[in-house]
């Protein structure tokens, strides 16, 4: 049989908050089942993946390439 543990228990083991989990449950991120109004995680499941982009490659991706050749001359 296979352990599983609460939404609580893998925030604390993992270190992330309950409403995240439950958010990549949703999504699908997280294998979980549900019992009764609960939802049950597998023990070994590992923490997910961070998928944010920490690059800097869209950092002030609005502004134009070349700022001076846009503005008008006076």
């Amino acid at each position: 049989m296979q352990n599983y543990v609460s939404v609580t228990e893998y925030g604390q083991l993992h270190g992330l908050t309950t409403g995240y989990i439950r958010r990549l449950i949703s999504n699908g991120r997280i294998p979980a089942v549900k019992i009764g109004t609960q939802w049950a995680i597998p023990a070994d499941t590992p923490r997910p993946e961070d998928m944010r982009v920490k690059s800097g490659q869209y950092k002030n991706w609005r502004k134009p390439k070349n700022e001076e050749s846009q503005i008008p001359a006076p």
